[in-house]
């Protein structure tokens, strides 16, 4: 009986209990007067802040921000399968070996991402082909003649350009996509998902 009163004796005086489902936790106060404050120990974080010219620049940034968290984890696959299937590749002597394993790896990834690749829009396609590049150091161009070959290359450069695509685009995170590398930041360091 004596430890149990000396348990909340010391619960009261230190800091209160809260109970949820699974955790309990240990809440400190100070009292000051007749308040309460509560202490919580906050995790660091950084605050960023961006001026925009008007509400429509603040919109097409956030625009920007939801394409980028979309599309950025499609990159990052992207650059894991092409790390995984380089070395393979490069073992295949064969051009007619090469072409089946590229083949099969192809109806792989249609069947795998297909439905999601068709369903992004123009924008975020563009963005995609910038964080491919960004992820693999290549062009989406020279992927294309590297893996399929110039004339497959050369007929999907001319097709994506049809709809205002440039599959030789290059990543400029210092210059145009400055702000696509600024989001791609936030979300490695977990501060966008």
């Amino acid at each position: 009986m004596m430890k149990r009163c000396i348990f909340w004796i010391l619960l009261l005086n230190c800091g209160g209990v809260v109970y949820s489902q699974q955790t309990l936790q240990v809440l400190h106060y100070v009292v000051e007067g007749t308040d309460t404050i509560p202490i919580y120990d906050l995790p660091t974080f950084t605050v960023t802040t961006k001026n925009f010219s008007s509400k429509r620049a603040a919109k097409r940034y956030n625009r920007l921000v939801k394409n980028v968290i979309k599309v950025y984890p499609y990159a990052k696959i992207a650059g894991a399968k092409l790390k995984k299937y380089a070395p393979i590749l490069d073992t295949l002597t064969s051009k007619s070996r090469q072409r089946e394993y590229m083949e099969i790896i192809e109806y792989e990834l249609l069947q795998e991402y297909g439905k999601e690749m068709m369903d992004l829009t123009f924008t975020q396609g563009r963005i995609l082909l910038k964080l491919i590049d960004r992820e693999t150091s290549k062009n989406t161009y020279s992927i294309i003649r590297e893996f399929r070959g110039r004339l497959r290359a050369f007929f999907y450069q001319g097709v994506a350009s049809i709809w205002d695509y440039d599959l030789k685009m290059q990543y400029d995170p210092e210059g145009e996509d400055r702000s696509i590398e600024e989001i791609v930041q936030q979300i490695e360091s977990g501060k966008l998902k």
